[in-house]
């Protein structure tokens, strides 16, 4: 099965984020049926580790492993601000707050990963995003060049560079299984297998 682990922002955040989207994008004049093909709300989520293809008799210790990492990490508190484009195609939210936290959540997250599936997840985790739409593959060229969505993402980018949303505690992370193509208007189907507390100590722990 196909892991990763993250963090869900909560449902007011994910509203805030979404009403300035379509604010931008209305005041855009586009209707939301170009290029971009947007993330639903209900995929949206800041990756602390991706673990690819891991066997399914694995998915005991990776869950494991990550409650108890989770549980040795104290709540941090988080907030969606400013934006940015990723290789010209993925539209994303940045994350502020307690950024330097987070990280080091994440690296002791891909650290287990690495230890259990010998694969380095070679995506940079430094800079916490959340990934909000990206261009459709009909909208690129040979190249992967965008051909008509430079100007929108461009244009998004700018009118979101100042958007704050709420803060929020982040007090647990979720262990996640993808299932490419199986969701909503052919995305990823996203399912829940873990969602361990942060700061409720080790495993086993009394």
């Amino acid at each position: 099965m196909r892991l990763f682990v993250a963090v869900r922002p909560p449902e007011n955040v994910l509203e805030h984020a979404a009403d300035a989207l379509a604010a931008v994008v209305g005041a855009a004049g586009h209707d939301g049926r170009g290029p971009i093909r947007w993330t639903p709300p209900e995929n949206r989520h800041v990756t602390l580790g991706f673990y690819g293809e891991v066997p399914d008799g694995l998915l005991d210790e990776v869950a494991g492993r990550v409650s108890d990492v989770a549980g040795r990490t104290a709540p941090l508190i988080l907030e969606l601000r400013g934006a940015g484009v990723f290789s010209g195609r993925t539209l994303w939210l940045g994350v502020a707050g307690e950024v330097d936290a987070l990280v080091a959540l994440g690296r002791q997250v891909v650290r287990i990963g690495e230890d259990l599936t010998g694969r380095r997840d070679e995506r940079p985790r430094s800079r916490p995003h959340m990934t909000v739409g990206r261009i459709r593959v009909s909208s690129t060229g040979r190249h992967g060049r965008h051909r008509d969505a430079a100007g929108p993402l461009t244009s998004m980018v700018r009118a979101l560079a100042l958007y704050q949303g709420p803060a929020w505690t982040v007090d647990r992370v979720h262990l996640v299984r993808s299932e490419p193509g199986r969701g909503r208007s052919g995305g990823p189907l996203y399912t829940d297998l873990a969602g361990p507390d942060l700061g409720a100590g080790p495993v086993g722990a009394d």
